[in-house]
């Protein structure tokens, strides 16, 4: 199993980015989906996670109104779109994907079976 993130980048506050993660190796369509970040020295937090059929989403209070997950089976592909990024945003962002049947999705990064490794976005004030 591969999970390949990319889209991070340096970008002002205020700006936008849109990170992708596509997988490979899994049953795409029986996979919950997050976005996990860390920024140095603090513990990886959910930011964003989306149900294997994409019917339902939860965002973390600190993003909520201004990133959106979605997904697209067909893909094989996760995507966070990030607007009005703030300098607290700052951390390498994680896709991580969970296998299973049920209409969930995790919230604790332990509860992750698969992981990309990580793309850096940084937001200058």
């Amino acid at each position: 199993v591969q999970l390949q993130a990319s889209g991070g980048g340096l970008v002002q506050a205020g700006g936008s980015l849109r990170l992708s993660c596509v997988a490979s190796g899994l049953t795409f369509s029986r996979t919950a989906l997050a976005w996990f970040r860390q920024a140095p020295g603090k513990e990886r937090e959910l930011a964003a996670a989306i149900s294997r059929s994409g019917s339902s989403t939860s965002y973390s209070d600190s993003v909520l109104g201004r990133f959106t997950i979605s997904r697209d089976n067909s893909k094989k592909m996760v995507i966070l779109q990030m607007n009005n990024l703030k300098p607290e945003d700052t951390a390498v962002y994680y896709c991580a994907a969970k296998s299973t049947i049920l209409t969930y999705f995790p919230v604790r990064p332990d509860e992750y079976d698969y992981w990309g490794e990580g793309t850096q976005v940084t937001v200058s004030s």
